[in-house]
């Protein structure tokens, strides 16, 4: 399953890359978020391997994201694996004027075992969820002082 996904953001592009850049802001748009740590390399940087852990209503998700390209603003990408699905996320931020940035998402799931059956019969979890990371973010950045 692939598609894609943008929103506008009312703040100039240094200020949204800046704030999407630093790892520390995670939870403060990612509201799942439990526990993120690096496990090889630099945080955010290429080939960097991290362990996430979510909260996704009653369960706890671990995944392993890795850093694949780190060109920004134009792509920050990386795969996160999970038990029955993998990941291929694409960010890319693009001026719209100086105090306007529109943040496009590119995803791609596969899935395996039991997550084809839920990918097949509700695969709008994924994109509502993807949405909700890009509604988060976008609050987060408007209103980050």
């Amino acid at each position: 399953m692939k598609y894609i996904q943008e929103i506008e953001i009312d703040k100039p592009i240094d200020q949204v890359i800046a704030l999407f850049d630093n790892p520390d802001n995670m939870s403060k748009w990612m509201d799942e978020l439990l526990s993120f740590e690096s496990i090889r390399g630099t945080l955010g940087q290429s080939d960097a391997k991290s362990k996430l852990k979510f909260k996704m209503g009653k369960r706890e998700i671990g995944m392993i994201e890795t850093v694949t390209v780190r060109n920004l603003p134009d792509e920050y990408s990386g795969t996160y694996e999970a038990k029955g699905v993998f990941n291929i996320v694409k960010n890319k931020f693009v001026k719209i004027s100086d105090n306007k940035t529109k943040y496009i998402v590119e995803s791609e799931f596969q899935f395996t075992g039991y997550m084809k059956f839920v990918a097949f019969f509700m695969p709008n979890i994924f994109k509502k969820q993807s949405m909700k990371y890009l509604v988060g973010f976008k609050e987060f950045a408007e209103n980050e002082k």
